[in-house]
């Protein structure tokens, strides 16, 4: 994980929240910079504050990478008010745009999580399934090579009871595994070879794409069955979650009462 992105996660979201001491760092006490201290907790706030973080990294790992760029902080930060930036009136106006942007962003999350519960998941999950229509799907390898007359080679050698995965370790030119895939989802010209293969076949003669020429063989063909609820939970959470902001951005608009005008001063009906 680059320095770049450890600085947003630090940097941003310390700046926005606070927590209560740890027993780490030195009683608590990460680093003191001009005698002022940066707590452990303010590191490790910034850390439970963002999942995309946590799901990549350590909090011992997080804290190392980033101790320097809460102390880089607090220096510039030092320096600000030394400078007297938080007094300007440029600093309050941007402060103020940030506390309502921070409002609207709380107010928003709080309403859409209180729409959000395990009943309607579920309710969610089996309209899915209700709607879901199998499709055939096939398991397939390939080996890809430059040439018709490789690819050539290579049929002859699986005629002569060739190893596939020895061949394509030795002649191709990407990963042989191709895992699942239903129509549509590749080129015409290796989809149409590929599905007309029976499972345990591989194509005859050379199937040729823009990326080249390809050997293909059919493993295993199956329909298409619904995911199972915990794969795609998350994924139907985010559509309820998209759904509800919708909803209350559009409630709320039902109850305000609004006047605007056009940039001549009219108002606008």
């Amino acid at each position: 994980m680059n320095k770049k992105y450890f600085a947003i996660a630090a940097m941003g979201l310390a700046m926005l929240y606070s927590s209560t001491s740890m027993a780490a760092g030195k009683d608590g006490v990460a680093a003191v910079v001009n005698g002022k201290a940066i707590k452990v907790s303010d590191i490790k706030v910034a850390y439970d504050a963002n999942p995309a973080v946590k799901d990549q990294t350590s909090f011992d790992e997080f804290y190392e990478k980033t101790l320097d760029i809460f102390v880089d902080g607090e220096i510039v930060y030092q320096a600000a008010e030394a400078a007297k930036i938080p007094e300007s009136k440029e600093y309050a106006d941007q402060l103020k745009g940030l506390r309502q942007e921070l409002a609207r962003k709380m107010y928003l999350e709080k309403q859409v999580k209180s729409k959000i519960d395990d009943k309607a998941v579920k309710k969610l999950y089996e309209d899915y399934k209700g709607t879901f229509k199998g499709e055939q799907e096939i398991k397939a390898k390939h080996i890809l090579v430059d040439t018709e007359a490789k690819a050539r080679e290579v049929i002859e050698k699986l005629n002569k009871d060739g190893q596939f995965d020895k061949l394509a370790k030795e002649y191709s030119k990407e990963p042989a595994d191709l895992g699942y895939f239903s129509k549509g989802m590749m080129v015409p010209a290796f989809e149409d070879a590929a599905f007309k293969l029976k499972k345990g076949q591989y194509t005859k003669t050379p199937v040729q794409t823009q990326f080249g020429y390809h050997v293909i063989l059919v493993e295993d063909i199956r329909t298409a069955k619904p995911e199972p609820f915990k794969t795609v939970e998350p994924k139907l959470k985010q559509m309820l979650a998209q759904k509800s902001l919708g909803d209350v951005i559009k409630g709320l608009q039902n109850k305000a009462t609004v006047v605007k005008y056009d940039v001549k001063g009219k108002e606008i009906k």
